[in-house]
């Protein structure tokens, strides 16, 4: 998949993209060279790292710990591990959003894929029950930082002819089918789901297959 990208319109956790990345960054300084075992924080470290009093830095290290950036330390009740999520964030470029029309056009586009994937990749174990779009689509903005797919998959029915092919495995079939509704646009995030439960809500269906036989 894609790095993860920052729009210069939107501001995460409080912060505009710049900010925030300069901010990671001084996070990242105290835990470079560490082991794993040592590499934590404090809340006091974060706090200063991003320049708030105490109550705004307790407030950012509950909202990062809510959403995935931190986890506590099991014995060390006030040190926190960076997750990877913390660190795609570090590592995330910061980029002018797309228009929606663009957008529209990606979406339409990944429709045709999906329905290409079905009809033409006989070797690849899944196929397509459907494609949802969701993330900044379903929002009213004229300019989103990200296109976010969900693929819903199934297994894709046998013939006699096809099992004379060697077919790939069920997790590089996924692995093939994520990798290119990715390769639409450096804007895509892209999922696979095993059913429409799986999928990030709100989201709209822009595929649906025909029933399996």
């Amino acid at each position: 998949m894609p790095g993860m990208t920052l729009a210069t319109n939107q501001r995460y956790y409080g912060f505009e993209p710049a900010q925030l990345l300069q901010c990671a960054a001084r996070v990242l300084t105290r835990v470079s060279g560490l082991p794993p075992e040592r590499a934590r924080v404090t809340a006091r470290n974060l706090q200063q790292d991003f320049a708030l009093d105490t109550i705004q830095g307790r407030a950012l290290v509950d909202e990062f710990v809510e959403n995935g950036l931190l986890q506590r330390h099991a014995e060390y009740t006030h040190d926190f591990a960076l997750t990877p999520r913390f660190m795609e964030i570090a590592a995330a470029r910061v980029i002018e959003p797309m228009p929606r029309a663009k957008a529209r056009q990606i979406v339409a586009a990944a429709a045709k894929v999906a329905e290409r994937i079905n009809r033409q990749w006989t070797r690849n174990p899944l196929e397509i029950d459907a494609l949802a779009v969701s993330g900044s689509f379903m929002s009213r903005s004229a300019h989103l930082p990200e296109i976010t797919f969900g693929i819903v998959v199934r297994q894709r029915p046998m013939t006699r002819r096809w099992t004379l092919w060697r077919r790939s495995s069920k997790s590089d079939g996924a692995s093939q089918i994520r990798q290119a509704f990715c390769s639409l646009s450096s804007f895509v995030n892209a999922y696979v789901a095993i059913d429409s439960q799986g999928l990030i809500r709100p989201f709209s269906v822009v595929y649906k297959a025909e029933a399996s036989d």
